[in-house]
């Protein structure tokens, strides 16, 4: 018991060289128990750059950003196109079981680390390489972002109102996704290695990735020969919509239980011409839905979303009320399984909440460690672990490899 509160993938060792794109793939896999080896240039990654910072400062110790992303990794600095920078990180890969990667195709070769180069120092090696179009074809080489991602995965152009622009999804949903998609790929691949004992380059496009996440827009296209249009608060198959209450707005059905939910509102002397038998027939209800999306919202806005949350509940409706982050963060449900962790940071003398993880395991996992320091873990690795001496790691250091 002792050993699985340790981690479910304990013993598994990761390398992690990934930016923002990818940082939170090996921050699932440490949170679930791997070591991951945090692998910074000197002076620290550039990720430390992105904001919101701590107490509203720019600095590269106080990125919420790169908090968040980072729990449970050890921290080190390696300048990779320094020779004897190169000579260590063979060190490390040699008790490495996953290397991941978000540097433009064909960067780790140039600099004497290409995938041929890495598994005859380690044979079963599993290379993770996240870009933003993929290791090969006529973009391969371009830059991308989660900006550049949402709008060349299509996922923008169905976001937002009829009347307006296409939306880019709040946050960076598309790095969260590949995120996802590869630390998926490696538990495979691990799975796989433990059968065959061989490795494997998983070559993860973050356009494609986000591609897959719009296999509804997808699917009409190809079986309806429809394409899509933005409609803004009303779901793509008129199911659901979000309309206004009097403190908020809520989540209902158009379609599920029509006769029920036109009684409810007919007992209110709300449901308007809705009660007509011509809107028992579906088609006609989506042929005329602007008509009565207008209805329903004179009879919402004259409720709380609690009050239609409950009523709804009882009669079997899957509706929500839409929460504010404020509601999120003080929601009973949430704090009742622990939702929320709270993280020491000692050198600010503060414990700051982060959102834990979404599943639940028999053995709990209790492992919750805030994202390293810039090369904090430089003595316990390269000293401690390696048998570098000091004298060694003080000209490492001035040579600028560490």
């Amino acid at each position: 018991m002792e050993d699985k509160k340790k981690g479910l993938l304990k013993g598994i060792q990761i390398l992690d060289l990934a930016d923002e794109k990818a940082s939170f793939c090996s921050k699932l896999l440490a949170d679930l128990g791997a070591r991951v080896i945090k692998i910074e240039k000197p002076g620290g990654d550039p990720s430390r750059g992105i904001g919101p910072f701590l107490e509203g400062s720019p600095h590269p110790e106080k990125s919420v950003f790169f908090y968040c992303n980072n729990t449970n990794k050890i921290g080190i600095t390696l300048d990779l196109e320094h020779e004897e920078g190169r000579e260590i990180f063979f060190k490390l890969l040699k008790k490495a079981d996953t290397v991941i990667e978000t540097f433009r195709p064909g960067y780790l070769k140039e600099i004497g680390l290409g995938f041929d180069i890495l598994k005859r120092v380690k044979p079963n090696l599993i290379l993770v390489s996240v870009t933003g179009f993929g290791e090969n074809g006529p973009r391969s080489q371009y830059k991308s972002c989660d900006l550049v991602a949402s709008a060349f995965g299509g996922n923008m152009y169905v976001s937002g109102s009829p009347s307006t622009p296409p939306l880019k999804p709040f946050g960076e949903q598309s790095y969260y996704t590949v995120s996802l998609f590869a630390a998926v790929g490696i538990i495979l691949a691990l799975r796989k290695r433990a059968h065959s004992g061989k490795g494997e380059h998983i070559d993860i496009s973050l356009q494609e990735a986000v591609v897959s996440t719009v296999d509804h827009v997808m699917v009409r296209f190809f079986y309806e020969k429809v394409i899509a249009k933005r409609q803004g608060c009303l779901y793509w198959n008129n199911d659901f919509c979000i309309l206004s209450c009097k403190d908020g707005h809520i989540l209902l059905t158009l379609s599920l239980q029509w006769d029920i939910l036109v009684e409810w509102m007919k007992s209110e002397g709300m449901a308007g011409d809705l009660q007509e038998e011509k809107y028992l027939e579906e088609e006609y209800r989506i042929a005329h839905m602007d008509h009565i999306i207008e209805v329903l919202e004179r009879w919402t806005k004259i409720h709380t979303t609690k009050e239609l949350f409950e009523l709804g509940q009882l009669m079997h409706f899957p509706w929500a009320p839409i929460y504010s982050l404020e509601e999120v963060l003080n929601n009973p449900q949430l704090k009742a399984r622990e939702f929320f962790t709270g993280v020491e940071h000692p050198e600010i003398n503060k414990s700051i909440s982060y959102p834990g993880s979404p599943y639940k395991f028999t053995s709990s996992l209790d492992r919750w460690k805030r994202a390293p320091l810039i090369g904090e873990d430089n003595i316990q690795v390269y000293q401690k672990e390696f048998g570098l001496s000091k004298e060694e790691l003080e000209r490492l250091l001035s040579l600028k490899v560490i």
